[in-house]
This record gives C-alpha cells, structure tokens and sequence, in this order.
C-alpha cells in the first residue's frame, strides 16, 4: 500500500513528540500522556485506513465527530 502525506505526517509528529519528552525531566505522568497522545493519531488513521466500508471508516476516523466520542 502506498503511503499517504497523512500518515507520513502524523509519523513525523510522532517522533518529534517523542524527542521533546525526552529533554523533559520530571513530571512523568504529564510526559507520558503526551507521548501517548502523539502516537496515538498514527493509530487512529492506520485503522481507518483498513476500515470494511465507508460507515466503518467514519465511526474509526479520528477527524470525524463520531470518531471522536472519548475525546469530550
């Protein structure tokens, strides 16, 4: 499959995330969450990328309200 500018994107972000918690000390906890938040958008558009049809692919898309239940 070829890669998209998404996913090439939220990868970048990803590492950059990771490499800003790594100059942080202390506060764990808030690192932690940050660290799973930014890898956690190359999750989100991977598995909506192999979605079984357009309704699957809206319910896990990360960009659509319906995606985005847990976030509020």
């Amino acid at each position: 499959m070829k890669e998209n500018k998404l996913v090439e994107l939220s990868m970048d972000f990803a590492i950059k995330i990771i490499k800003l918690c790594e100059t942080i000390k202390g506060h764990y906890s808030l690192v932690n969450q940050l660290e799973r938040f930014a890898t956690s958008i190359g999750a989100n558009i991977r598995e909506a990328q192999y979605a079984q049809g357009k309704k699957d692919f809206l319910q896990k898309s990360p960009f659509c309200p319906s995606g985005q239940k847990g976030l509020f």
